[in-house]
């Protein structure tokens, strides 16, 4: 057993505990509380402050690494609009010293994937910051499907000279391959195997969106994409987080009401 003595521990959901005492047994805490008697290896935390471990919930660590160009980026395919079949776990480099310097902020747990240069982008994945091979990290993938809208899908696209260039091409692409994702979904349901559709690696990745096993992570900045994002969730009854959602406070009343979850922040990334 680890026991954590002498710091000033947050429990998060009550009063602080001064001189408070953490035991960790098989991986699990089995008491937060005033110090007591215990055996075990003793961590003195004097002076130091104990909390849970914190949550990324929206990042892209191991996929941008911090020491290396081109080389090292891997968080955008830029090459299509729509690429729901990308898998982030697939970029992450568990060796990126990210994953230290998060840990040594008290990340202990992040939720990464690609960027938002597409309107749909790929799958994000829940991981452990620990850990030398990222089979071994995973807490859970896929955990949500990354959606865009705003100003990255426009930059990345209007370069291209195709679309989306604009905040309505993006809305269009977006309700054209949540349509045919929808289609698809319903066509794998078909008693008669014969009638049911090849497999379609884009449609598939979607088609867990569609079902309801995953939410699409809306990366969402300003109030009028905030709300284009749930309006088009309303449309296909799906479930959405709006990630970022700078321009929320704007609007907080309003999104109350909507019931959607928020990830607020990066503020501008």
């Amino acid at each position: 057993m680890i026991i954590i003595r002498n710091g000033l521990v947050k429990t998060m959901v009550g009063e602080d505990i001064p001189n408070g005492q953490v035991e960790v047994e098989n991986g699990k805490i089995t008491y937060v509380g005033p110090e007591r008697e215990a055996d075990g290896e003793v961590i003195d935390a004097t002076g130091c402050i104990v909390t849970p471990g914190l949550i990324d919930a929206h990042c892209h660590i191991g996929l941008y690494e911090e020491s290396i160009g081109f080389e090292g980026s891997d968080g955008n395919e830029m090459t299509d609009p729509v690429t729901p079949h990308m898998r982030g776990i697939d970029a992450i480099n568990p060796r990126d010293e990210a994953f230290e310097l998060a840990r040594k902020g008290g990340v202990t747990t992040a939720v990464t994937g690609p960027g938002s240069a597409n309107v749909v982008g790929g799958t994000f994945v829940a991981v452990k910051t620990v850990g030398e091979c990222v089979d071994d990290m995973v807490i859970k993938d896929p955990v949500a499907m990354k959606g865009a809208f705003g100003e990255n899908p426009k930059r990345v696209y209007n370069a291209k000279s195709q679309m989306p260039s604009t905040r309505m091409g993006t809305a269009a692409l977006l309700r054209e391959w949540l349509r045919k994702a929808k289609e698809y979904n319903e066509k794998l349901k078909l008693e008669d195997e014969s009638k049911r559709p090849a497999f379609d690696a884009k449609l598939d990745a979607l088609a867990a969106v569609i079902r309801g096993e995953i939410p699409l992570k809306a990366h969402a900045h300003r109030a009028d994409d905030i709300f284009t994002s749930i309006r088009i969730a309303k449309e296909f009854d799906v479930d959405i987080t709006l990630d970022h959602c700078t321009e929320g406070h704007l609007v907080a009343d309003r999104l109350a009401k909507e019931g959607k979850s928020a990830i607020v922040g990066p503020t501008f990334g």
